[in-house]
């Protein structure tokens, strides 16, 4: 791949509808920046599979979207950014790399020693990564991490206010609220779907947080310290690509993003 240009695209990538919510704030954020989004359909969900599968499908996503001429690479998948940064990284040499754990991170931190619930897939509480990362920004903070296995799956399914759902919600929250938190980072991007479900769970009090927007806020910093922000000359284009039947990904995804898509690409491995 070439140097990346101003006119080239933000390419965004997660395990299926959830980046979405990074999708929307970009476009909220950044409205002269074009989008390529890429949702591994057939795949998800990834927070149940081996460090090293994550590994080898985060390498083959990069390289497709590192082919359609991407200035910048937002990691939307929590799982991968908590296990495949190093192999993400290696693949995009040159190219501008934001995460979702670093934005949720920096919005969890406070610096005023808070107590933090981090909830996610199993692959990404296990890592450890968001602990981290909050401490090494605030030391003082405590933080509880609580996996969800099934939320993800349904999300995918379109249950997001389903009594099932609900009940899952119960049960991976007691824990965490047990703990008299103050925050709660919804450490994977489908999450957000959940939204008023969880606050109904969890209760006024507890601040959510969704690394969406944080993320969104980083990538338009990183664009203008790098000199690739897109000027005014071109309206913004926005391409879709899953790896499966594109139909309940736009089905939710639209629900999701809160417009219509268009057109939805299958991808061409």
């Amino acid at each position: 791949m070439s140097a990346p240009k101003k006119h080239y695209s933000i390419g965004i990538f997660d395990s299926g509808v959830g980046g979405l919510t990074v999708v929307r704030a970009l476009m909220e954020r950044l409205p002269l920046e074009s989008i390529v989004y890429f949702g591994d359909t057939a795949r998800v969900p990834y927070g149940v599979k081996s460090v090293a599968t994550i590994e080898q499908y985060a390498a083959q996503i990069v390289d497709f979207l590192l082919r359609r001429n991407v200035k910048m690479l937002i990691v939307a998948c929590n799982t991968m950014a908590a296990v495949a940064l190093k192999t993400i990284s290696a693949h995009a040499k040159g190219v501008p790399i934001i995460d979702v754990i670093e934005a949720g991170a920096r919005a969890a931190a406070d610096g005023r020693g808070g107590r933090i619930g981090v909830i996610g897939t199993p692959t990404t509480i296990n890592s450890n990564a968001y602990a981290r990362r909050i401490h090494a920004l605030d030391p003082g903070a405590r933080v509880y991490s609580q996996a969800c296995p099934l939320f993800v799956p349904l999300v995918e399914e379109g249950w997001l206010d389903h009594p099932v759902t609900r009940l899952a919600a119960q049960e991976y929250l007691r824990p965490v609220l047990a703990e008299d938190i103050d925050s709660l980072v919804l450490g994977c991007t489908h999450y957000p779907l959940l939204k008023p479900l969880l606050r109904d769970v969890a209760g006024e009090r507890v601040r959510l947080i969704d690394s969406a927007l944080t993320a969104a806020e980083l990538a338009a910093a990183r664009l203008q310290q790098t000199g690739l922000a897109a000027m005014d000359a071109e309206p913004a284009s926005y391409r879709y690509i899953v790896t499966d039947i594109p139909l309940r990904f736009q089905t939710i995804g639209e629900r999701f993003l809160g417009r219509s898509f268009g057109e939805i690409e299958r991808a061409d491995w």
